[in-house]
């Protein structure tokens, strides 16, 4: 009895591990639209509240501290509404909403923008940050800030933003998504040479509680990773910036590529109740949305 047990189970597990895989292969993205006449867009986020789709623009090299950087603000069919809704930023980056705030990485600094005045209401400067990246909104408005050169998670609480993890386990961290009591980040892999890895990174959960650091899968390398979002409630649709892929990790860190993309693919939005994906491709100067549903 127990051998036909053990074979039943073994039958069970193949099965629904080939179903997740034919799930994953059958997901096809449909183009919605796509928005030209952007400056090396790098993030983007929805805001429910003003019904606007809001762009972050570097607009020159991501580095550089020149004022030359912006925030767009479009409508949900990729209308340009405002091309320069916030500017004088210098390489605006990652972006989030929480509280009435817009809130973007630029360079070395932490930059709030108040939505309903668009004006820069505070910033949050770190003396010796490098290349703060994304940001990431938790329930409880905890705002998360990934330095990727410097291995460093920020955190903004109660107007206090410090080094909430320091650790060179973080594999260059780039994206990040709060998810339950978990941050998820996608790893950029170590880099040797500038932007290069010779080995790429993967997915990682942090809890937020002890901050203890695990692999989403078996740590093999998946690309350089750059948006995570949440797709439905066993997966997440990620980009990896220099393939120009757009990937679908399960929680097992089963990773299937699902859409093709020129290099450049940067920090995606999903909203799930309109089951569409906002990509900004960087260095093509827009910004495209597909529909793909879990």
């Amino acid at each position: 009895m127990k051998n036909y047990f053990e074979v039943f189970l073994l039958i069970f597990l193949l099965s629904a591990l080939f179903r997740g895989a034919a799930y994953a292969q059958d997901l096809k993205p449909e183009l919605l639209w796509e928005t030209d006449g952007l400056n090396n867009p790098e993030s983007v986020v929805f805001d429910i509240t003003t019904g606007s789709i809001y762009v972050s623009n570097v607009n020159g090299e991501a580095g550089d501290r020149d004022g030359n950087g912006y925030i767009a603000r479009l409508g949900t069919d990729g209308t340009i509404l405002e091309k320069e809704w916030v500017k004088g930023l210098n390489a605006p980056k990652g972006l989030a909403v929480a509280n009435g705030k817009l809130y973007t990485a630029d360079i070395d600094t932490l930059v709030e923008i108040d939505i309903a005045t668009a004006t820069i209401s505070n910033r949050y400067q770190v003396t010796d940050a490098k290349f703060l990246n994304d940001v990431a909104a938790a329930p409880n408005g905890d705002i998360y800030v990934s330095d990727m050169t410097m291995n460093r998670i920020h955190l903004l609480r109660d107007g206090k933003f410090t080094i909430w993890l320091e650790t060179p386990d973080l594999l260059n961290p780039n994206g990040l998504l709060v998810q339950g009591n978990n941050l998820i980040v996608g790893a950029w892999g170590v880099m040797t040479d500038g932007f290069n890895t010779k080995v790429p990174g993967h997915l990682l959960k942090i809890s937020l509680r002890d901050k203890g650091i695990k692999n989403i899968g078996d740590g093999q390398a998946v690309g350089n990773l750059d948006g995570v979002e949440a797709f439905g409630d066993n997966a997440y649709l990620v980009t990896d910036w220099m393939a120009g892929n757009l990937l679908h990790i399960d929680k097992a860190g089963k990773v299937t590529n699902v859409l093709v993309l020129k290099p450049g693919s940067a920090d995606l939005f999903y909203a799930p109740e309109q089951d569409v994906a906002l990509i900004p491709m960087m260095q093509d100067n827009k910004l495209v949305a597909y529909t793909i549903k879990p």
